[in-house]
């Protein structure tokens, strides 16, 4: 490892948000010292590049074959590495069950880590619905708040109906429209998924990546910009009400050394970015707490041909290096229709490509109050694979959850039973806690320094004045919908309050 004692500004994290933070603040300032840092190292041959897009076809395979279960906590493999490993250095960049790095996850069974240069956005579907009503936290200013989720769509590459709507996709959605006619405003009806996809006129759609959204992560080429993978953050460096740097270890042969910096951002993720303040003795009272994540409810019906007039042959036909053939949405809105519906359908095909059924997959997404109980608990005494405090996850359904989940279940079946005959015992399931990995809430952000929040509405933890936390884990509402766009937000956030501070640097 290159030792770089200094730099303007150290990320912690190379992810989608640390990748937006980098690419708003390399377009503030073409010479503003950027040093970004992850435990994990590359997948392939290039850091931070999706795993649907990678040129080594056993890599790309191994993703995509997964993939079209549509539940990240599978298609990632996380769910069958759950045995403590020996040692970090061991480990093969990928993702990892929180039970494999020594964690006490069972309260969230199926919560993972991505241990890998990017993070989850080199295995995110890439789905980018935008949040509305109670899940939006403007604190205020609605107009900043359109700003931001514009700024966020713009690096996210988001296209509005990327896979989708073939004809049989738009009887979907007819039927869809129909069922909940009435109970949303025209833009929140609906409708194809937007994606952070490109378009293509044929073959594999490519995927936003933190190395296509802050090219220099995958491919170099910036002077003032410094990644360094397999190097491990094991505490900030603090003095008087300032981050002056980190803590770095490197995880190949436990080298360490400090790395200075006139402005920190954490942008780990829900879990171990607030393991990484209390590590450092950053422990605000909300540390932690409101750990939320949405219940996930999936189902899979064949559609009844014969019910809406469709010919085997005018099944449209999964197009090369895509396994859906419509990825759609159904919106929450409030208490009419308080769930996040992702449908992704599929054309099964025989051996020579001709069209055998049709399936409608179902993906119901409920939200879970928000409570102060619901919480990650870091040991004084114990500490997990990476050798950092030992994370236990405290989570349950209240009974205001349980009866919502009942009725997310409820409609789920109703909703299914439109396209086609469907057996709820073999087609339906409510998916343990931490399967969608859309974890929140964690380092919370607030208006005031109440006890309620770590850091102020554009990520500064309270009681500093340079260190930051962007990402999931700072959205302090519940969410239905998939949380990267919005947690996009708050990175957006906070690389303009960190513009605002670096800026006297760029004059002199």
């Amino acid at each position: 490892m290159t030792d770089t004692p200094h730099t303007d500004v150290l990320i912690v994290g190379s992810g989608i948000m640390g990748s937006v933070v980098a690419r708003l603040l390399r377009e503030s300032d073409p010479g503003l010292g950027i040093t970004m840092v992850d435990g994990g190292s590359a997948i392939g041959e290039a850091p931070g590049l999706h795993l649907h897009d990678v040129a080594d076809p056993a890599l790309w395979s191994r993703y995509n074959e997964r993939v079209e279960s549509g539940i990240q906590g599978m298609y990632t493999g996380a769910e069958v590495v759950r045995e403590v490993a020996d040692s970090l250095a061991g480990l093969a960049p990928g993702m990892f069950h929180a039970l494999a790095f020594g964690e006490d996850a069972e309260a969230m069974p199926s919560t993972a880590f991505a241990w890998n240069a990017g993070g989850m956005g080199v295995h995110w579907t890439a789905a980018t619905p935008w949040p509305a009503g109670p899940e939006v936290f403007d604190f205020g200013d609605p107009a900043r708040w359109a700003a931001d989720l514009d700024t966020a769509r713009r690096l996210l590459a988001v296209s509005p109906s990327p896979i989708g709507p073939t004809e049989v996709g738009r009887t979907v959605l007819d039927v869809l429209r129909r069922r909940y006619d009435g109970t949303a405003p025209a833009d929140r009806r609906p409708q194809p998924m937007p994606m952070a996809v490109t378009p293509t006129g044929s073959g594999p759609m490519p995927r936003t990546a933190p190395g296509t959204i802050f090219p220099a992560i995958a491919a170099g080429g910036d002077p003032t910009f410094t990644l360094l993978t397999g190097t491990l953050a094991t505490r900030l460096l603090v003095s008087d009400g300032r981050a002056t740097g980190a803590r770095l270890r490197r995880v190949s042969d436990g080298k360490q050394s400090a790395l200075h910096a006139d402005t920190v951002i954490v942008c780990a993720d829900a879990l171990r970015t607030p393991q990484l303040l209390f590590a450092s003795g950053i422990r605000p009272e909300a540390l932690g707490r409101y750990l939320n994540e949405h219940a996930f409810i999936t189902a899979q019906v064949l559609l009844d041909l014969d019910r809406f007039g469709i010919a085997l042959d005018d099944l449209p036909l999964p197009r090369t290096g895509e396994f859906s053939t419509d990825s759609l949405w159904l919106p929450q809105n409030g208490p009419d229709q308080p769930f996040h519906g992702q449908i992704m359908n599929r054309t099964y095909v025989d051996e020579d490509g001709r069209p055998l059924a049709h399936a409608v997959g179902l993906a119901l997404l409920v939200p879970v109050e928000s409570r102060p109980e619901h919480r990650l608990v870091f040991s004084e005494s114990e500490t997990d694979l990476a050798g950092l405090p030992r994370i236990g996850v405290e989570f349950a359904y209240s009974d205001t959850d349980r009866a919502l989940i009942d009725r997310g279940l409820a409609e789920v079946r109703a909703l299914a039973e439109e396209f086609g005959p469907f057996d709820p015992a073999s087609e339906l399931a409510l998916l343990p806690p931490g399967s969608s990995l859309h974890l929140t809430g964690t380092v919370r952000s607030g208006t005031a320094d109440d006890g309620t929040s770590v850091c102020d509405p554009d990520g500064r933890v309270w009681g500093f004045d340079n260190l930051y936390v962007a990402g999931t884990g700072v959205i302090p509402t519940p969410m239905a919908a998939n949380v990267t766009l919005t947690g996009a937000v708050t990175a957006v956030r906070a690389a303009r309050a960190v513009t605002t501070r670096t800026a006297p640097l760029a004059a002199h």
